[in-house]
This record gives C-alpha cells, sequence and structure tokens, in this order.
C-alpha cells in the first residue's frame, strides 16, 4: 500500500512540474502593434498568474511584403521584441525549432495558409490572428491543413472578449433575437472589404448570435457608410454597422443590453495561453468560417446591387477552391 501510495504521490509530482514548464512562444511577423502588445504582457515581470510561465522567446519579422502600412513598421518593431528579450530568426523554420507554440500575427491575411501550414507541419499549436486568411477559401484549407496534420488553431478578434459581450453571451438575455454592433472598416484592397478591419464587429455580433445566419445583404446608410444585416434561422437578425466606435445592443428573450465593446488585448490573450495549455481552441471551427462567409457575402451582395447573399452558396464555391489551394501546397 506504501508503495502504490508513494507511485502515486510521484505521479502527481511529476504532472505538477509539467504543469509549471514555461510555455516557449514564437510570434510570426512583425508588422502589426498586436505582437508588441501581446509580448508584453507575456515577458511582464508582474503577468498575472493566468499568464505566468509563459513567455515569447522567438520572433520571426517579415509579413506583409507589399502593404506599406503594415511593411513599414517591422524595422521598428523588430527593435521593440528585441528589447523585450526576444530572438529575431531569420525563417520561419528556425523559429519552429526554437518553440512549442506561435501566435501567428502577420497583418496580411494572404501568407497566413502557407505559415500556418509551416506550424501544423511541425506540430506546433496556432493562434492566427484577425483576418484568419485573406479568403474564404484559404481560411477553409487553414482549418482543413489544422485537422491533416492533428494541430489545434483558432483565429479571433479580441472584440469577442469584450465584457458585455460575454456577459451576453453567456446567456444573461436568454436567446439573443436581435443583435447590432459597430466598429471601424478601414479598407484594404488586397482583402474582401470587412475582413480589414469590419471584421472586429462582426466578430461581436457572431459571438451573442451565435451559428445559424442564412443570408447577408450589404447596404450603405446615409451617411455613406457600410451597413450588413444577416439573417439568421428563425427569422432573427443581426446587423453590422461601421462606425467610429465599438459599441452595439442586443435584444434577447429576459431583455436587452450592450454588446459590442472592447476589453483590450488581455481577455483574448488568457484564452489563447489556456488553448496553449490544453488545446482545445476556444472558438469553434464552424463558427469561425460562418463569420467569413457572412463577411464574403457582404461583398458578394454589394457586387450585385444589394441582393441578399445565401452564405451556403459562399461555402460551396470555396470549397473546392480550398482542396485546390492545398494540392498547389503539397498537402493531399
Amino acid at each position: 500500500m506504501k508503495h502504490i501510495f508513494s507511485i502515486a504521490l510521484l505521479m502527481s509530482l511529476v504532472i505538477s512540474a509539467r504543469a509549471e514548464e514555461p510555455l516557449k512562444i514564437g510570434v510570426i511577423g512583425l508588422d502589426t502593434s498586436h505582437s508588441i502588445a501581446f509580448t508584453k504582457e507575456l515577458n511582464s515581470d508582474k503577468a498575472p498568474p493566468e499568464l505566468a510561465n509563459c513567455r515569447v522567446v522567438a520572433a520571426y519579422p517579415r509579413g506583409s511584403a507589399d502593404i506599406e502600412a503594415s511593411a513599414s513598421r517591422i524595422p521598428k518593431y523588430t527593435e521593440d521584441i528585441k528589447a523585450l528579450g526576444v530572438e529575431v530568426v531569420g525563417s520561419i523554420d528556425e523559429l519552429l525549432k526554437r518553440v512549442d507554440f506561435v501566435l501567428l500575427e502577420t497583418n496580411d491575411g494572404r501568407p497566413h495558409l502557407e505559415q500556418a501550414l509551416a506550424c501544423f507541419k511541425a506540430g506546433k499549436p496556432t493562434f492566427i490572428d484577425k483576418p484568419i486568411a485573406a479568403s474564404l477559401a484559404d481560411a477553409i484549407a487553414i482549418f482543413e491543413a489544422a485537422k491533416k496534420y492533428n494541430v489545434p488553431t483558432f483565429t479571433s478578434s479580441s472584440l469577442r472578449y469584450g465584457k458585455a459581450t460575454q456577459v451576453v453571451h453567456n446567456g444573461y438575455l436568454g436567446k439573443i433575437n436581435k443583435a447590432e454592433t459597430t466598429s471601424p472598416a478601414s479598407l484594404e484592397p488586397s482583402h474582401p472589404d470587412l475582413f480589414w478591419y469590419g471584421i472586429h464587429g462582426c466578430e461581436s455580433l457572431f459571438t451573442v448570435m451565435g451559428t445559424g445566419c442564412e443570408t447577408a445583404t450589404r447596404k450603405t446608410t446615409p451617411e455613406g457608410k457600410i451597413e450588413v444585416v444577416g439573417e439568421w434561422v428563425g427569422g432573427r437578425v443581426g446587423t453590422y454597422r461601421e462606425d467610429k466606435g465599438y459599441v452595439g445592443k442586443a435584444v434577447g428573450e429576459k431583455g436587452e443590453g450592450p454588446v459590442g465593446d472592447s476589453a483590450g488585448y488581455r481577455p483574448l490573450i488568457v484564452e489563447i495561453i489556456k488553448f496553449f495549455r490544453t488545446k482545445q481552441p476556444p472558438v469553434a471551427e464552424k463558427e469561425t468560417l460562418e463569420i467569413y462567409a457572412f463577411m464574403e457575402a457582404a461583398d458578394e451582395s454589394k457586387k450585385r446591387g444589394g441582393e441578399a447573399v445565401e452564405l451556403e452558396e459562399m461555402l460551396e464555391k470555396a470549397k473546392p477552391l480550398a482542396a485546390k489551394r492545398l494540392v498547389e501546397l503539397g498537402v493531399k
């Protein structure tokens, strides 16, 4: 009996020691302020308990090649991250040798598929910052590749974790029948309109509405701003609207309340670290792909003069393109 107890105690100590092993994290892309903000939180001597024993140890700087507003940041952010004690390496392969987990922060969604593939092949759980890709097809391909290599991944805007939004997401108002959210929506010609910055408000919208959106109809407000109305199963309605701030309102079975607020980066970083520790993505693939189908359908609605576009149509068009992309990249 004493022998069995000793073995159990030893196993408990081993498990406890493993839990205390530091998380070695790598950053890909120094063309966004997120890379520096996340690293400051994780490498701080005053990190809260939920972020303790985590450290960004390596970074690969290259990100956007032809988006000047992003590419021009790389030299400064490279120096900034070095000052935080991070080794800057010359390739993604070099980075992957040094880390166990990856923050894919490249501001440009176009190279994300190839960058994520390298991480998946190396077996590294990866958080992919917004936008997950520059097309719905590439977003689908990323999740298919993650499944093929059995490596967990997820993506999210920090707006998902706004306090008011999470209160509603967790059921305070019951089932949500109607919601409206706003965010800025600056455009980048290489991406569908809402992918670049409108993703923030769209993420808030789906956080409270959930999946089940069937159509998206794009309109223009009297002020010339983007407005997209989504029709959900059962007659539920969710609206994203371009505006200066991050606000919104949800109407549920138990009343109405605010949503769409920003809580900064820390709540998202906490979720990322939970993900690294548990390997359990906090945002489902289905919901992410529905968000990106909604935004791509909004672009298609614009092309069709404001007609309602089915999200399923966008998904069905994108699936063969995703399969083709994977074959082109040697994934079969």
